[in-house]
């Protein structure tokens, strides 16, 4: 039986069978897929100046992020790298989304991060942004006091560590 299932991370929701793994759209753990009936979504939570400070910094990271990966797909030498980085720019973009939903913001920032044209060197690239992104991810939801926004941070922290684990596969010497 076909099932509407939503992800309680980034609100979108998806068709099937069953709870995929992960998000098809932000990346978030299964455990946030939930049958449509059943989701929690709220994205009109209170901001302390922190949490809105941490959420806008949150937001350029992922819009630079989205940048970053969308050159490398078209710049790469490798047509696995243009895959991997094309699905990549797809969840930081969804990621920006949900902090622009945070923020209540219309303002659509456009990132210009330059990249390589050696698959390698994107790699090494990704894995510093996808590192500080998880640093700077763990330290917003320890100092958030809103449920919500730890849920939000917590949750990119595992996508962002997934992210990670797929560079320092290929990184990896043969």
């Amino acid at each position: 039986m076909v099932m509407l299932w939503r992800c309680e991370v980034c609100g979108d929701s998806y068709i099937g069978a069953s709870a995929p793994a992960n998000c098809p759209f932000c990346g978030a753990h299964r455990r946030y897929m939930k049958n449509v009936c059943d989701a929690r979504v709220d994205f009109s939570v209170p901001l302390t100046p922190k949490d809105r400070a941490n959420a806008q910094h949150a937001y350029e990271v992922e819009v630079s992020n989205a940048a970053f990966y969308f050159n490398a797909a078209k710049q790469t030498d490798s047509a696995e790298g243009k895959l991997l980085f094309k699905a990549l720019a797809k969840i930081e973009t969804e990621h920006a989304s949900i902090w622009k939903k945070i923020l209540k913001s219309s303002d659509v920032q456009q990132g210009g991060d330059t990249c390589f044209t050696a698959t390698k060197e994107n790699l090494e690239e990704s894995h510093r942004r996808e590192t500080s992104a998880i640093e700077f991810y763990r330290t917003a939801a320890a100092e958030s006091d809103n449920s919500r926004i730890k849920e939000i941070f917590s949750a990119l922290v595992e996508v962002e560590t997934d992210h990670l684990d797929l560079s320092e596969e290929r990184l990896r010497p043969a």
